[in-house]
């Protein structure tokens, strides 16, 4: 066994793989770039070196780098996480030539799989269904558009050396291939140093399920079940669970028998991913299609060790070390239901713009292990820390398991609703709504579920008349007990007054008498089955509403609070009811009007800018392209005009907000 593993990797990952080699009596190194000098996987290491500046070319991609840095710690073994190092033939190779152990899969099977259009007709070529489409190498956007016409749109194109979501680009007609054919082939390039793009058919209403295979160095291999990731967003995951709700034991055969299959035809080994498109409306087992293979460890890999019992990290590095599988196909087993959150820093209520900045409140949801339910929360940031421009928004995973489907859903909703970060925006209502949503709870899924569901943007999770009814309660609670605070205190309200206890909240545009005792609350003249305890400072309330637990973050605001708690955040002004009959009187704030400006809706590279003073611009025209998170965006006229003044030139690094031109 090995005496000491380097991760090539940061964040999450890095922490993940740490705590299996610790769990193992293994030593560990960690690397870092000068944006992560402090981040926790670099204080959880044994030894750390740091590769250099922030950005990843210039650090975590750097293959010598890491090698130079495992053989000055003497690491024997580099565990390369996902991402980045992760899938690069030259790396695994570089790495047995040093005589450094790579814990993941042989060179050639990188190779074999890593090119997408290769692995495609690899697959074609042993009997594997593959999507219709173009494998060969497109020149220019107009034979790109000559394909794509042929094929029939809609048509996906691909970057050959894509993943992640990164290098993807729908396409519905002409226009659309001539917008986004040269920008896949520069995302393609500036994420992974290759711009080839291919095209295939993109099939509608389809189903995102991937099999987990793990193999050894002695030709055993196995497949460990399912996942279904078919809630997706801009073709990135967001939700994944384990098993699927709509596979049947003989499509999971079939899929898994097939991607043992497919392994063992380029003598793979490690852990592994086959992602499959199958149709919704097939129940045989036999509607699927290949879409790729994912050689290394897959970001969602924690709800198939839930229901499966198996440490996948641990089961990697013994392969590794030359161990075989201790356990066959028949000892692998499906036990309850997991499912994974993905926690990203973006803005849901503004189109899911990535956000970043420091962490200045993180609090995850306390891990909690029973018979009935857990709840895991892999991450790699702690309060006080920065999510960068530089790397993947990603800032936690958050999984849980429970016997059956509904329960490890419900336990997803309590955990989201208890996951505290203030700083950048976080993805947490939408994914408090996502649960909820009655399609999903139903297991009516595709990869157009968000954009189904969320045609115009998601603006919170529908609250009802009962959760508005409580969110108001707490409100003026909160209120009563703060001023109760105040006056003993410093007797803010006069020795013998007491807070007020009648007071009108006015939440979501509709006001709500309130009445606060000691012994009951009142909402519009009926009693609520509340309890609730809350100390000023608290940023959680923990309240019981008819019998079932109701956690709601509590965050001052002026004249009252923000309360968020299942999946929507809700601004409530709180006034004593002798003050509210003067509200009426205020003057409405009203918001200028920025129509005329073309605004940075996130902080990014601006990295084309399409006009010029004096252009005649019309709605909907692209007029610039920014660069966030490594994906480009592609903004338009929001309206007809004449660009008055440009602000910002191409190279520019803006802020959000920040104006790029101006219309007239």
């Amino acid at each position: 066994m090995f005496k000491k593993i380097l991760v090539a990797n940061r964040g999450e990952i890095a922490c993940r793989v740490f705590r299996t080699a610790k769990k193992m009596g293994i030593k560990t190194v960690a690397v870092y770039s000068d944006a992560d000098a402090r981040a926790p996987h670099v204080r959880m290491a044994d030894e750390t070196v740091r590769l250099g500046p922030a950005p990843a070319a210039e650090s975590y991609l750097k293959a010598e780098l890491i090698l130079l840095a495992a053989k000055e710690t003497g690491a024997d073994a580099i565990h390369p996480g996902y991402g980045f190092l992760s899938e690069r033939e030259s790396f695994a190779r570089a790495c047995a030539e040093a005589g450094i152990a790579f814990i993941g899969p042989p060179p050639n099977a990188i190779a074999a799989m890593g090119d997408k259009i290769e692995s495609k007709k690899l697959a074609k070529a042993a009997g594997v269904n593959v999507v219709p489409g173009y494998l060969g190498e497109i020149a220019d956007t107009d034979e790109a558009v000559r394909i794509a016409s042929d094929i029939g749109y809609p048509v996906m194109m691909k970057a050959s050396a894509g993943g992640g979501g990164k290098g993807m680009r729908l396409a519905w007609s002409e226009q659309d291939v001539r917008e986004g054919f040269e920008a896949t082939k520069r995302e393609g390039l500036a994420s992974f140093g290759d711009d080839r793009v291919f095209i295939e058919k993109f099939i509608e209403s389809p189903r995102h399920i991937e099999i987990q295979v793990l193999g050894d160095q002695h030709g055993n291999i196995v497949y460990l079940n399912e996942r279904e990731c078919s809630v997706q967003r801009r073709h990135q995951k967001v939700v994944e669970e384990a098993p699927s709700p709509f596979v049947s034991p003989a499509m999971r055969k079939a899929m898994g028998e097939q991607a043992v299959a497919l392994a063992q035809a380029v003598g793979y080994y490690s852990a592994g991913t086959v992602e499959l498109i199958v149709s919704g409306a097939d129940t045989t087992g036999q509607g699927f299609y290949f879409l790729e293979m994912n050689t290394r460890l897959q970001v969602e890999h924690p709800v198939t060790e839930e229901i499966t019992g198996l440490d996948l990290v641990e089961q990697m590095i013994r392969v590794a070390a030359g161990e075989p599988l201790a356990f066959g196909q028949d000892d692998v087993r499906i036990d309850g239901w997991s499912i994974e959150n993905r926690v990203y820093a973006e803005d849901p209520y503004r189109g899911f713009l990535p956000s970043i900045g420091r962490l200045v409140r993180y609090s995850p949801p306390r891990h909690g292990e029973d018979r009935q339910v857990r709840t895991r929360v892999d991450d790699g940031v702690a309060e006080g820390g920065e999510v960068s421009m530089f790397y993947d928004p990603m800032i936690a995973k958050l999984i849980t398991w429970a016997p059956t489907r509904e329960a490890a859903i419900d336990a997803q909703i309590a955990a989201l609703d208890a996951f505290e970060i203030e700083g950048p925006g976080t993805n947490l209502d939408f994914l408090s709504a996502l649960m909820q949503h009655p399609r999903f709870r139903e297991g009516a899924l595709t990869t157009g579920f968000i954009a189904e569901e969320y045609p115009d943007g998601f603006q919170g999770a529908p609250a009802g008349e009962d959760l508005r009814r409580a969110l108001a309660a707490i409100a003026a609670f909160a209120a009563t007990v703060q001023a109760d605070r105040a006056r003993r205190i410093d007797g803010q309200l006069g020795r013998r007054l007491r807070p007020p206890a009648e007071w009108v909240v006015r939440l979501d545009g509709q006001d709500h008498a309130v009445t606060v005792s000691p012994d009951a609350i009142g909402v519009d003249g009926s009693e609520l089955d509340l309890s609730a305890e809350y100390t000023p400072g608290d940023r959680l309330v923990r309240a019981e509403l008819g019998g079932e637990e109701l956690i709601v973050k509590l965050h001052p605001v002026r004249a009252g609070f923000r309360l968020t708690a299942r999946g929507a955040a809700h601004v409530a002004r709180v006034l004593p009811a002798r003050v509210a009959v003067y509200a009426r009187h205020l003057i409405e704030k009203v918001p200028p009007d920025l129509s005329r400006f073309l605004i940075a809706p996130m902080p990014g590279l601006l990295v084309r800018l399409d006009v010029a003073a004096g252009d005649r611009v019309e709605a909907g025209q692209p007029l610039a392209v920014v660069e966030a998170m490594k994906m480009e965006n592609i903004l338009r006229a929001g309206k007809s005009g004449v660009v008055k003044a440009i602000e910002a030139q191409a190279g520019d690094s803006l802020a959000v907000d920040q104006v790029i031109l101006e219309l007239e």
